[in-house]
């Protein structure tokens, strides 16, 4: 049983190869920690890919009950499935049933949290930006990459341009040089509501996030801000974390939306 003192334990469900969110979340976490008094420790069970294939993806999605039903042993108070292309590739709308699918898992193993999936998220936060026309940098093959625009497209979001860096192997995409998406940044338009920097989040991309922003001059989020900007909402936090671009600046918050 959790006390007053104790962190906010963050669960997160990530695949096997995945070594980014597990990365780049707890960075933000400590620069916000910097500023804010709560303190967070993150928890995570493992669903098995190493190539970003659909037959992989689907079979890792299968997983995600079980792995949602032992994380719930370490009490979490919020979880995260953190695997964007496997819940956009079953189809228009996966992410809500899945979501709600892991939370039943949750509360049937004695912990009822919300859980955030970074599927859901990028579409929510979107929304939440009132972002109509983007463009994204995604990992993928093509295929892969157009399965996500034609997902965004369903929601209502357009993405007017897509570059696909076309690496299969998962562990390898998160070997991929962060520095170099300030050059593909150069290759998109300016003309949009928001660049999603990496469309996924095996991607590197935090270190380059906030000097793309600045030379695009719109609003660059990945999808690890986007899960994190969620994850501090649905906790009923400030989403303000120092360096994690305007998304993360707290001008988000409703009580600043309302005053």
């Amino acid at each position: 049983m959790s006390n007053a003192r104790d962190p906010i334990r963050l669960g997160m469900i990530v695949p096997s190869s995945n070594v980014t969110m597990e990365r780049e979340l707890p960075a933000l976490i400590h620069a916000r920690e910097q500023v804010f008094g709560e303190r967070f420790s993150f928890h995570s069970s493992r669903v098995r890919m190493r190539s970003v294939t659909p037959a992989e993806l689907a079979a890792m999605n299968a997983q995600a009950t079980r792995a949602a039903t032992e994380l719930a042993d370490a009490e979490v108070a919020i979880a995260v499935y953190a695997c964007l292309v496997a819940v956009m590739a079953e189809g228009m709308g996966a992410h809500r049933s899945a979501e709600a699918k892991l939370e039943a898992a949750f509360a049937e193993a004695g912990d009822p949290v919300p859980v955030v999936s970074s599927a859901g998220a990028l579409v929510d936060t979107l929304e939440c930006l009132d972002a109509r026309r983007i463009a994204l940098v995604a990992p993928y093959l093509p295929a892969l990459t157009g399965k996500v625009c034609d997902y965004l497209g369903a929601e209502g979001v357009e993405v007017v341009a897509s570059r696909s860096l076309s690496v299969p192997d998962n562990p390898a995409v998160g070997r991929l040089d962060p520095d170099n998406l300030l050059a593909i940044s150069d290759t998109l338009p300016r003309d949009v509501d928001v660049v999603v920097l990496s469309a996924c989040v095996q991607m590197p991309s935090l270190p380059a996030l906030g000097a793309v922003e600045q030379r695009l001059g719109v609003p660059v989020i990945s999808a690890a801000t986007a899960t994190m900007y969620q994850v501090l909402r649905r906790l009923g936090l400030s989403t303000h974390v120092p360096g994690g671009g305007h998304l993360l600046s707290g001008a988000f918050d409703p009580a600043v939306r309302e005053g």
